[in-house]
Order: C-alpha cells, then structure tokens, then sequence
C-alpha cells in the first residue's frame, strides 16, 4: 500500500472511533474533543451523565500530543522508525479500548470508572493520531476533524465559479481532488460505525485496531 493511502485510513478510522465513543460513551467526542464543550454543556442542562468524561477529554488530548511529540523525538534521534512505531502504539490504545469496552460494556452510566477508562484510551489513541498526523503526512488533510477542510472546499468550489486566473482554478481543482477523498472515508467511517454499533453493539469496538493495523505495512517512500 502506498504512502499516500494511508491519510484516507487514518480518516476512516477517525470518523468511525468518534461516532462509535459518541454512541456507546454518552456523548464523548474522541476525535473531535473541542466538540466536548458543547456536550458538556448539554450534560450540565439535562442532567445526563458523562459530564466527567467530556471534561477531561481536551487535557487527556493535550497531554498525549505533547507526549507523542516527545516520542516520536527521541525515537529519531535513536534513528529508529518513530512514524510505524507510533502507528504500533495507537493500534495498542485501540486494542485496550475495545477489550475494554467488548469486556466492560454497554455502558450504563458515562462517568462510571470503566467508561471513563474506555472513553480516555479512546482520546489517547486519536491524539496520537493527530499529532502523528501533523508531524509526518503535514501535507495531506486532517483526518479527524473536517470542517476546515469542507469549508476548504467550499471555497475552491467557489473560485472554480469565479472568474479565477488559470493557475488559481488548477490549484483549486487539485486541492478539492486532494481533500474530497478524505472527507468521504470519515463520513464512510461515521456510517460503518453507526451500522454496526446497531448491529453488534459494544463488539463494534474490534475494527479500530484491525483498520489501525492496515498502515502498518505501508511502504516508506
């Protein structure tokens, strides 16, 4: 599998793991944490459970970016593989998650300590993600969070109905070739996660790893 393949994976298992922690973790965005505030908001108004979770999403967030960032730092300057061994550890976190939550779930409280458990290694994996992301495919789009790049598209679809210049209206089109492609495997890995958490319940929770996996044996360019 080639390198370039490997964002719309990433964009796949993204979708799917947020909308799965959203379903069966009362509300918890996994991915998308800043999404957090406003479920947070909505636990504190209604009284529902999970406030506890959403709270501590964004630090748990944070502090696994950092920690990735260290990672991955001391891991070249040992000039060892960092990105496929950072790519091991987040298909690790996703394991535990899903043995957590086939073992522990469904989970009938959210700020229960199993789902607090299952829902934090979830964050931890897809900050790992991220940040993994951001330091070695910076060049290709996001793979969790996808209104910057929807609205990227929007507004190339605009200039294409512009009069633009040549160039910008190339530019445009291979940016919307570029972006389209992720936005569609997120929203594929939102469906595929909606599906069989109907079908399956808490056993949803074992494709993460098996999709986490697959850009394992990506071949380094």
């Amino acid at each position: 599998m080639e390198l370039k393949r490997t964002p719309l994976l990433l964009s796949l298992n993204g979708g799917y793991v947020d909308t799965l922690g959203f379903l069966s973790l009362h509300g918890l965005f996994t991915t998308h944490v800043t999404g957090n505030f406003v479920t947070f908001g909505a636990s504190l108004t209604h009284g529902t459970s999970g406030a506890v979770a959403k709270l501590l999403a964004l630090p748990v967030f944070c502090g696994v970016v950092v920690l990735t960032q260290l990672l991955a730092g001391a891991l070249q300057n040992r000039s060892l593989p960092a990105f496929r061994i950072l790519l091991c550890l987040k298909a690790a976190l996703l394991i535990l998650a899903a043995a957590l939550a086939i073992h522990f779930g469904p989970f009938a409280d959210g700020d229960a300590w199993d789902a607090l458990a299952t829902g934090m290694v979830l964050v931890g994996a897809m900050a790992m993600q991220n940040a993994t992301h951001r330091l070695y495919l910076a060049s290709a789009p996001p793979t969790t969070v996808m209104t910057l790049t929807t609205t990227q598209i929007m507004l190339d679809v605009a200039s294409l109905i512009q009069r633009v210049p040549a160039d910008a209206r190339r530019e445009a089109i291979a940016r919307i070739k570029r972006m389209v492609p992720s936005v569609a495997a997120f929203a594929l890995g939102c469906l595929v996660a909606a599906g069989l958490y109907i079908g399956v319940d808490m056993w949803a929770f074992a494709l993460p790893p098996l999709l986490a996996i697959v850009p394992l044996w990506v071949k380094a360019q």
